[in-house]
């Protein structure tokens, strides 16, 4: 490659994501296509059972003056990586829900940590030093000298592959309060604390034949753990920013409708929801009429005649306006919206829903235009089958920046934004966005730190500036507002029927796709999976969903927030299994794997139910266990280590 032939030179993806995990040196790659799932061929743990970082790899991509689009690797030139990272949590403001709302419906957030002033304040930002690291199979020195309040927090690493390309690896999911013994009170505000996730901009210098060019930059962020790799958003970010970028004239619009493009991801969605949230299940799920992986069902989708329009129009009914926005709970998505439970402090309205249409989860608006023209019957009915997720490396070299820029925010939630999972609000706003190149924020200069004083108050309108916070993005500015520590978030937001016990669904979900709400434990599904087992056997026990939450949750909701903080890695990841042929189980499905042996070792209730189950197993089994004198080790009840309540104690 020689350097007077390149035009231009860009990192991507634009944005990357990884994520926290507490195995010392286990890790696995992010998503780099579209719909993948994160791989592993040794499991997303180690042999300890802890789980491993995801972590984010960057590439560098030429476009040549000719046209030609190429990556550019250790072989073609020297690359100099530079990251600035920082956490700004402890320093911000409170998330209170997303400021983006009509002006009588925000509150306007004070500073977290209020009490802290002067130089102390400072003392609540993260902000390590810049990290570089070049040449193939690299590590640079650790993202460690960055402080809360002088004690040093280790933010992460850099390392490369043997091509050169950057490894981003974050945090170790270490969440922890200034003072020791505090504990967490509250789901996004819990002053004291600080965690380890972070954001910031990743620069490279490329040299080529002596000749020195700076690659347009790309931003790195470090979410929490996905607890529920393969699964994905009925509205994803990259939905989000889309429609945005298609709004706002950064991107133009594509012509038509395709059904497998537009239409099915929708259902598809919302149906892999029925692994983690049974309410979902009754919805969406395997046997029922919205069942996006059931052949006649997807026919009937696919059917563009005027015979297939009421049905068509039946279902588009049963979505929300993304339009107009009127309230109209009994709908779908089912899921919980950007003001869910927000209600006005004081004035007139107190007590009142701050915006009760907006409760629960819409379309985007270029999603609902696409479920308009296919309930109108224009579009196109081209379904082939359910489509493969490619290979990387097969995709064109041209498409293959785009396409890591997409599959990092398909990967990551598009909402509720309260405050989120990865990402929240503002990446809804064109002030964060370069208005000529989708995907791309608008950085800072390099070196500049992220301003983090507004006032005692942060308003409305300094938010929704151009130049404002979620204008340029620096060190610390994407995560800054989600919830610290993330752990008491994702243990404070479920499904309905936590909420609103009289609910006869447990719908709608938060954040089901990566904070699962009621699960298929692996027992259930070895169970269900015994040869011969009785079909209705098989759906007794198939169908036992189960608490995901259930070993952390506690007396109440103030230990569970407190124990997910200290016992996060010890959960179920619900993972994709291949079920055994002739099952009648859907393919894949999606179990919980990898809850800790603590949390299960000694339980009376799985023993006996396979010993019942093992009655309609063959004669001679079946009269080896009746005769059987001996305890097992696993039905020694002393050795039982679960916890266990007491009455009035739950």
């Amino acid at each position: 490659m020689n350097a007077n032939d390149i035009e231009s030179i860009s990192i991507h993806p634009a944005i990357g994501v990884a994520r926290v995990g507490n195995a010392e040196d286990g890790y696995f790659l992010a998503p780099e296509v579209i719909g993948a799932t994160p791989n592993d061929t040794d499991g997303f743990r180690d042999e300890h059972g802890r789980m491993k970082r995801q972590v984010a790899r960057f590439r560098i991509y030429a476009t040549l003056k000719s046209g030609e689009v190429r990556e550019v690797t250790a072989s073609d030139a020297d690359i100099n990586w530079r990251v600035e990272i920082a956490n700004l949590k402890a320093g911000w403001y409170d998330f209170q829900h997303a400021m983006d709302l009509p002006p009588d419906q925000v509150f306007e957030p004070p500073k977290r940590n209020a009490t802290f002033n002067g130089d102390d304040r400072a003392r609540l930002s993260i902000r390590p030093t810049a990290r570089h690291v070049s040449g193939p199979n690299q590590v640079s020195a650790p993202f460690d000298d960055g402080t809360f309040f002088d004690k040093p927090v280790y933010l992460g690493e850099l390392r490369t592959d043997a091509s050169g390309r950057l490894l981003f690896f974050g945090g170790r999911g270490t969440s922890e309060p200034l003072v020791p013994g505090t504990k967490p009170v509250t789901f996004a505000n819990n002053d004291g604390w600080h965690d380890d996730t972070s954001d910031g901009p990743v620069r490279a210098t490329v040299t080529i034949d002596g000749t020195a060019m700076e690659a347009t930059p790309a931003h790195v962020i470090v979410a929490p753990p996905n607890f529920g790799p393969g699964l994905f958003g009925v509205v994803t970010m990259d939905d989000v920013v889309r429609d945005l970028f298609f709004h706002e004239g950064i991107l133009e619009r594509p012509e038509g409708t395709s059904f497998s493009r537009d239409i099915w991801p929708i259902f598809d969605r919302m149906t892999g929801h029925q692994w983690v949230c049974d309410g979902i299940l009754l919805l969406a799920g395997q046997g029922t009429p919205l069942d996006a992986r059931d052949p006649d069902i997807i026919a009937q989708m696919n059917d563009a005649t005027e015979e297939g329009s009421t049905y068509r129009q039946a279902v588009f009914n049963l979505f929300r306006d993304s339009n107009t926005q009127a309230l109209k709970p009994a709908a779908l998505p089912p899921f919980y919206g950007d003001t869910y439970g927000d209600r006005y402090l004081d004035g007139p309205k107190k007590g009142e829903l701050v915006n009760p249409a907006r409760e629960d989860l819409f379309l985007t608006r270029t999603q609902y235009q696409h479920l308009q023209n296919w309930a109108d019957g224009h579009f196109e009915p081209d379904w082939d089958g359910v489509p493969t997720v490619p290979n990387f490396e097969d995709i064109c070299m041209a498409d293959q920046p785009r396409e890591l820029d997409r599959a990092a925010l398909h990967e990551c939630l598009g909402g509720p934004f309260h405050p989120g999972i990865e990402l929240t609000w503002p990446m809804r706003l064109a002030s964060m966005w370069d208005p000529k190149v989708p995907y791309r924020l608008r950085p800072l200069p390099e070196g500049d730190a992220v301003r983090q004083d507004y006032g005692d108050v942060l308003t409305r309108e300094q938010a929704l500036a151009w130049d404002g916070p979620w204008g340029p993005t620096g060190p610390g500015s994407l995560t800054r507002w989600m919830g610290v520590p993330w752990q008491t978030d994702e243990a404070s937001c479920n499904s309905g029927l936590v909420y609103t016990p009289s609910l006869y669904l447990s719908s709608p979900s938060f954040w089901g796709a990566r904070v699962p709400n009621q699960v298929v434990p692996i027992e259930s599904y070895n169970i269900a999976t015994t040869p011969d087992l009785a079909p209705l056997q098989v759906q007794r026990h198939f169908s036992n969903r189960r608490f995901w939450l259930r070993d952390l949750q506690g007396k109440g909701y103030a230990e569970r927030i407190d124990n997910m903080v200290h016992k996060w890695w010890m959960t179920g990841l619900v993972e994709a299994h291949t079920p055994p042929e002739g099952s009648g189980l859907p393919d894949p499905c999606f179990v919980e794997t990898g809850r800790s042996p603590s949390f299960t070792k000694g339980d009376p209730s799985l023993k006996l139910a396979k010993d019942v189950v093992a009655l309609q197993g063959k004669e001679h089994e079946v009269a080896a266990m009746a005769v059987r004198s001996e305890p097992e080790p696993e039905d020694i009840l002393e050795e039982q280590s679960f916890e266990r309540l007491g009455r009035g104690e739950v």
